[in-house]
């Protein structure tokens, strides 16, 4: 059995909400880790800084904003 889960994302872009902590920043260096394209967004610029940093080798842009009141 292959493991195709490296490339599963490959060729998407995925917008994950709420990436600055907890599910939505695990979700979004996974999907970064497998391939995708991520557009992650938060209410906090610093927690989004902290996420950029760590996935700094993975296509990954941050917004900055409450997409509740969009």
């Amino acid at each position: 059995m292959t493991d195709t889960s490296i490339d599963r994302f490959a060729g998407k872009t995925i917008i994950v909400t709420g990436a600055g902590s907890g599910i939505g920043r695990a979700t979004a260096a996974r999907i970064a880790r497998e391939g995708g394209r991520v557009i992650a967004t938060d209410v906090a610029a610093e927690r989004l800084d902290e996420v950029r940093a760590e996935l700094a080798d993975f296509s990954i842009e941050t917004v900055v904003g409450d997409v509740s009141q969009a």
